[in-house]
């Protein structure tokens, strides 16, 4: 899916890790388009010692060292109705997910569970190297926060991973993809929400990072934070995760990998890779639930291609501030808290390295905020699981949501108010389509675009190479 670019002689060099080829003129980069928390997120509760695996064999010999199940491929091909294309998903660069279901028909004596089936495209720009890390780190490292691993396949050439079924899909899903219902209303994620995910990413990261070999993610980005029937955050596709630095080490050397958009610039520009990198992506997230628009949209005007570039400056700037914040959550926050927030994506997107704060100091922030009466968690709202959603009403002679005409109108149960959008800071013209709960599957999807994806070796669709030299 998507658009693929490579560019060659980045003036990246590196000494080289763990098979991280280097070459004379430069990294090659391609760019591809595309619970409740625990109370101390810093430090593991589990004594995880993960296993440096080479390769598929050394893996099936070390196989016992993983707490998941091991699956055949029949069991996987019952479990997803022989991969029936009705039970997708999705696609990326790694292949398709399925949904499926194990039960006791499938293994006895297994309890009846939802799952998401991923299966490795072999044609695809991911390999037996990432499908090797997911197993690897999410095989032994458990928290609410990231994503359950249920077990693998690894039978022959076939690779596939089973997680936990997330039943509300991807953050990316619900911030810029709006559904509208027959009734005549766009629905949208509300302010509360966002911050109960934002909390809960940042405690998935900051775990990581406090492990006793730090963790670093490395494709921190609004597609991989996935969100349970509760909206809880989880985040998925360990493919890229990487062991930080130990001891004396300031930083480990890489092949620059990623999403274009989210990769600290320090990474791209040395290949010097920290669990601040980490800490700039969670800035960039943060900054799209704070604004309402994606990473990178080049349907912008020039100046606002790249949010970051774009927004960053206008942070601390109060008057300048309110004015690019999602029109959609008007009225949900105060002053106060947005400005703290804001504060908190400035600095995570800083350009010195040092001058962001680390994750553990991210999560007691949010944390203070918590308290806050705006992002409590109204029961009034709740779209039948006491998790909130906001509502639009769509104008009767004009098509989209009304943020695309000037003005937003914001229902609840406790009346209907009326408030002005700003130009600046409207959501694209055009909407994306989504169900925004197992409550709305069926809806019609509409995917106008895809991430891009940075270091990949493959690309999963139609390529254009542009050469930079």
């Amino acid at each position: 899916m998507g658009i693929c670019f490579s560019v060659e002689g980045a003036g990246v060099r590196q000494k080289g890790g763990d098979g991280d080829g280097v070459t004379n003129n430069g990294e090659r980069i391609r760019i591809v388009s595309n619970n409740k928390s625990a109370s101390s997120p810093t430090k593991p509760d589990i004594n995880a010692v993960v296993i440096k695996l080479k390769d598929v064999e050394d893996f099936r010999q070390e196989a016992g060292n993983c707490d998941v199940n091991i699956f055949s491929y029949s069991e996987m091909r019952a479990a997803t109705r022989n991969f029936r294309p009705d039970q997708i998903l999705g696609e990326g660069g790694f292949g398709t997910v399925y949904k499926g279901v194990i039960d006791e028909n499938i293994r006895p004596g297994f309890k009846s569970t939802q799952v998401a089936v991923k299966e490795l495209n072999p044609e695809g720009f991911q390999g037996d190297r990432e499908w090797l890390a997911e197993v690897n780190y999410l095989g032994h490292f458990s928290h609410p926060n990231l994503v359950k691993l249920i077990g693998y396949c690894c039978e022959d050439h076939h690779r596939l991973l089973v997680y936990e079924y997330m039943a509300c899909g991807s953050l990316e899903k619900h911030l810029f993809r709006i559904h509208i219902l027959a009734l005549g209303v766009c629905l949208t994620m509300p302010w509360s929400t966002r911050m109960k995910i934002a909390l809960g990413a940042a405690k998935g990261l900051a775990f990581l990072h406090g492990a006793e070999r730090p963790v670093i993610y490395r494709d921190f980005k609004t597609s991989n934070i996935l969100l349970d029937v509760d909206y809880n955050a989880k985040l998925s596709d360990f493919g890229l995760a990487k062991e930080g630095p130990m001891g004396d080490q300031t930083h480990v050397s890489t092949r620059v990998m990623g999403t274009y958009g989210y990769a600290a610039p320090e990474y791209v520009m040395t290949g010097h890779l920290t669990a601040r990198s980490d800490v700039y992506g969670y800035g960039v997230v943060l900054l799209e639930m704070l604004i309402g628009r994606r990473a990178m949209d080049k349907s912008r005007p020039s100046r606002e291609h790249n949010l970051v570039e774009w927004a960053r400056p206008l942070l601390i700037h109060n008057r300048k501030l309110l004015k690019i914040v999602d029109p959609r959550t008007e009225g949900q926050y105060t002053v106060k808290t947005i400005q703290k927030v804001a504060n908190l994506a400035y600095q995570c997107l800083s350009q010195n390295p040092k001058g962001r704060p680390t994750m553990s100091q991210v999560v007691e922030m949010l944390e203070s905020l918590q308290d806050l009466p705006e992002n409590r968690e109204d029961p009034l709202l709740g779209s039948g699981n006491g998790i909130a959603v906001t509502l639009y009403e769509v104008p009767k002679a004009a098509g989209g949501c009304p943020a695309e005409r000037g003005e937003q109108r914001q229902v609840d149960n406790r009346g209907t108010k009326i408030v002005k959008a700003r130009s600046r800071s409207e959501p694209p013209s055009v909407y994306e389509h989504y169900s925004p709960s197992p409550d709305l599957d069926g809806a019609p999807m509409l995917v106008m675009s895809s991430s891009t994806r940075i270091g990949s070796e493959k690309s999963a669709a139609d390529e254009v190479d542009v050469h930079s030299h």
